[in-house]
């Protein structure tokens, strides 16, 4: 543009010099007072044009900067919006499973069989699902408990509901600490004995997560924490600790979370489980009269696998969990005990509470707030008034009914 300017410049010199005033005119002080008004309105003129032309260089290349970020911005809108529609079409899928499976629960309740079906074709569909089950429940556990062996006090507090572990899914050593039947903050200790003596160093890591937890039916499994949403009848919560989000949600169907799961857990309505197969829910459902019903769940996408209505009654219960599969529901006959396990549930019917020896729990005042098992020890975490507990197991191998 500047040199754009200066030829113009010159071009005018030239243009002025070719009608230039002859030399005795040239001597008239009014004339020559005159060009040099004119030169001067010109010089100003050229530097308007100038300061509009630097004027118009910066505004561009802000306009460009600001494009810049914006085009960022869309980009990263785009990834953002791309994982929210993968994420609905996976909560879609989940929809529709859910549907089908309160569908089946329907037809189940009205128990309508057609008078002409083949018998041939309801023996083909119960060996079809039991093929799903067992290939559902296919791992190399096949351990039943035979007894409760010692306990150990790991900590007391004055905390009589809660809930404590360690990661069922990975080989971390850190110790979770959750207070209270509604909370949203969570301890975490580098390991048992940090956790056991309460030591200032390593200072304990405070989490606060965005929602509250209702009850004492916590798991941690894979790096995830899975909880009951406080203020919803039936929401499980997926959050990530490592990246401090929610993960993921589901709804469990079948009228979970509408009454408690066990008569003596007064805040817990729904209770999440982790064994040897994973992650499963603990619950009522609706027309049981006061069974518990166990569900299974995938981790990965919250879906429900299957459901089972166990004869297994939430009257005088106070806590379960599972080992192999299978449902061990721990019963309290009066405020002071004795604890102990008289109904067990195996989907896969190869164990029932009649193969079971009395299975009772070393004595305790008060009632269980949540006994869970951990896989990879081998033990259970409970919580009784205010006191955190292992449980050590003796198990053996169980054969399957012919």
């Amino acid at each position: 543009m500047m040199v754009a300017l200066r030829e113009a410049s010159t071009l005018l010199v030239l243009f002025l010099a070719a009608f230039w005033l002859p030399p005795q005119c040239a001597q008239d002080p009014a004339m020559v007072h005159y060009i040099y008004q004119r030169f001067q309105v010109l010089e100003q003129g050229l530097e308007k044009c100038t300061q509009a032309t630097r004027a118009y260089i910066q505004d561009f290349q802000e306009f460009s900067k600001n494009i810049s970020v914006m085009l960022g911005r869309c980009l990263t809108y785009t990834g953002e919006y791309k994982s929210a529609v993968n994420n609905l079409a996976l909560r879609v899928e989940r929809a529709q499973r859910e549907i089908d499976y309160l569908e089946y629960l329907r037809e189940a309740d009205l128990c309508v069989e057609s008078a002409d079906k083949p018998l041939e074709e309801k023996l083909l569909q119960e060996a079809e699902e039991e093929k799903k089950i067992r290939a559902l429940l296919n791992t190399s556990c096949d351990n039943m408990l035979l007894g409760i062996k010692s306990l150990k006090i790991v900590k007391k507090t004055e905390d009589t509901d809660g809930s404590w572990m360690k990661d069922a899914g990975s080989e971390s050593p850190k110790v979770y600490f959750l207070v209270g039947s509604r909370n949203k903050t969570v301890w975490e200790f580098a390991n048992m004995r940090a956790f056991m003596e309460d030591s200032t160093k390593p200072v304990p890591r405070k989490l606060i997560l965005p929602l509250s937890w209702q009850g004492s039916g916590q798991v941690l499994y894979k790096g995830f924490l899975y909880f009951h949403n406080q203020g919803t009848p039936n929401e499980i919560i997926k959050y990530n600790l490592q990246k401090k989000t929610v993960e993921d949600r589901m709804l469990l169907p079948g009228g979970a979370g509408r009454a408690l799961v066990y008569q003596h857990s007064p805040f817990t309505y729904i209770d999440l489980a982790v064994d040897e197969h994973g992650l499963w829910a603990i619950h009522s459902g609706p027309g049981i009269q006061g069974h518990l019903v166990l569900t299974k769940i995938d981790p990965g996408t919250l879906g429900v696998e299957h459901s089972w209505d166990t004869p297994c009654g939430s009257q005088n219960a106070e806590a379960s969990f599972l080992l192999c599969g299978v449902l061990y529901v721990v019963y309290n006959s009066g405020a002071q005990g004795p604890h102990r396990i008289t109904c067990v549930y195996d989907p896969l019917g190869n164990i029932s509470s009649e193969d079971l020896p009395n299975l009772f729990f070393p004595r305790r005042s008060r009632t269980h707030s949540m006994i869970h098992y951990n896989p990879r020890d081998k033990q259970l975490y409970a919580w009784n008034e205010g006191n955190q507990i292992i449980y050590k197991l003796q198990t053996k191998r169980n054969r399957p009914l012919q």
